[in-house]
C-alpha cells in the first residue's frame, strides 16, 4: 500500500507525525519514534522567554564575577560564549537530529518579539531544520483589541518571516477566531505553507482552598478530534497548495482515519505517545493499513477528503444542520421527567 503524503512541500512515507513534546527533544527517543514509523517529527518548541532569561541569568552572573574578582584581572573572567545558552543547545540539537534521522525534522519556534521570532528562525534554517512550524501562542487578554488586530499579528509576523526564510512555513492556530476560513486564506496569500488545526490552550485552574490559580495539564481524548475535523472537512480543496494538518486528540487508528477522510494531509500525534510511549506509532499505522484493505483503498490519497465538505451530499452537515440534527435526535435519561 502506499501511504506516502504531501506536507509542506516535503514528501512523507505516511501521514503520521509526532508533534512537538518532550519525546521529540530527545535524540534516542525520536530514533524510537522513526523506528515505529514517524514520517517526521516536530521538535519541541523553542521559547522565546527562555533565550531571554538565559542570557539575562549570564549577564548578572558575569557582572558580579566582574565585581568580586576584578584584582584577579581580566584573564580570570570567563566568556559569555563559553556557556551554552538555551538557544545553542536547541541548535544543537536540531543538528543532531538531521544527523541522526532519515525523516524531516520540523523545528518548533514560540516567540514575543517580532525581532526575536525573525532571528531565531534564521538560526533554526541555518542548523537544518527542514521547516518550521510557529506555534503563536497568543492569548488576547486586552479587552480593547478587535479580532482583525489580532490577526494582524499573525499576517505581520508571517509576512516578515517569509521575507527572511527560505524553508517551508507551518502556522498553528488555535480554534478562538471569529472566521477560521478567511484567516486560513490570508495567512495562504502570505506565503504560509500550512497550518495545523488546532493548538491547545492549557487553561488556568482555580485552587479554591488556597483562593489561587494553578497550572494545570490534562492530556487531550478523541473526543477533541471533531473541532479540527470540522475545520478541515469545510477548508479541504478550497486553497491550494496549502496543507492541512489535524493535532489534537488522535490517540488510535480510527481517529487518524476520520481526519484523513476529512482532508488532513498528515495528523499529528502528542499525548498517546506521551502516554503509551513512542512504540506506540506502530499499532496506529497498522490500523490504518488494515482499514485500507478492508475498504479496498490502495493509497492514502484514494480515500484523503472522501468526507470533506466538497465531497459529502450536504456540506451544511459540517455547519449548522449538524447542530439541528443533534438536538432533535437527543434523548433525556430515563427517569427523568421533562
Amino acid at each position: 500500500m502506499d501511504f506516502t503524503t504531501d506536507y509542506l512541500g516535503l514528501k512523507l512515507k505516511n501521514p503520521l507525525v509526532p508533534s512537538a513534546s518532550p519525546l521529540t527533544r530527545s535524540i534516542g527517543m525520536a530514533r524510537r519514534l522513526e523506528d515505529s514509523g514517524a514520517a517526521a517529527i516536530i521538535m519541541a518548541s523553542l521559547f522565546e522567554e527562555a533565550i531571554t532569561a538565559d542570557t539575562e541569568t549570564m549577564v548578572r552572573f558575569l557582572h558580579h564575577q566582574e565585581t568580586g574578582f576584578a584584582e584577579a584581572g581580566g584573564g580570570f573572567m570567563p566568556a559569555q560564549d563559553d556557556f551554552a545558552s538555551a538557544l545553542d543547545q536547541y541548535l544543537d540539537t536540531v543538528r543532531r537530529l538531521k544527523e541522526s534521522l532519515s525523516i524531516p525534522v520540523i523545528a518548533s519556534l514560540n516567540g514575543v518579539t517580532p525581532g526575536g521570532w525573525i532571528k531565531h528562525a534564521a538560526d533554526l534554517q541555518q542548523a537544518g531544520a527542514d521547516a518550521l512550524e510557529l506555534n503563536v501562542y497568543y492569548v488576547a487578554g486586552d479587552i480593547k483589541l478587535t479580532g482583525a488586530e489580532v490577526e494582524a499579528r499573525y499576517l505581520e509576523l508571517l509576512r516578515a518571516l517569509r521575507g527572511h526564510i527560505q524553508i517551508p512555513i507551518n502556522m498553528k492556530l488555535s480554534p478562538t477566531f471569529s472566521s477560521v476560513g478567511n484567516l486560513v486564506t490570508q495567512l495562504a496569500a502570505a506565503g504560509a505553507n500550512g497550518v495545523s488545526l488546532f493548538n491547545r490552550f492549557y487553561q488556568p485552574d482555580i485552587d479554591i482552598d488556597g483562593l489561587r490559580l494553578q497550572s494545570t495539564l490534562r492530556p487531550s481524548t478523541s473526543a477533541e478530534i471533531q473541532l479540527a475535523m470540522r475545520w478541515i472537512a469545510i477548508l479541504y480543496g478550497r486553497i491550494d497548495g496549502l496543507s492541512l494538518g489535524a493535532t489534537g486528540g488522535v490517540h488510535n487508528a480510527e481517529d487518524a482515519i476520520k481526519l484523513l477522510l476529512a482532508g488532513a494531509d498528515v495528523v499529528h500525534l502528542c499525548s498517546v505517545l506521551l502516554e503509551k510511549g513512542p512504540a506506540h506509532v506502530a499499532p496506529i499505522l497498522a490500523g490504518i493499513e488494515h482499514w485500507m484493505a478492508e475498504q479496498g483503498f490502495e493509497s492514502v490519497a484514494d480515500f484523503r477528503g472522501r468526507v470533506s465538505a466538497l465531497a459529502v451530499p450536504n456540506p451544511a452537515q459540517f455547519e449548522r444542520a449538524n447542530y439541528i440534527n443533534v438536538l432533535d435526535s437527543y434523548s433525556v435519561s430515563a427517569g427523568v421527567r421533562v
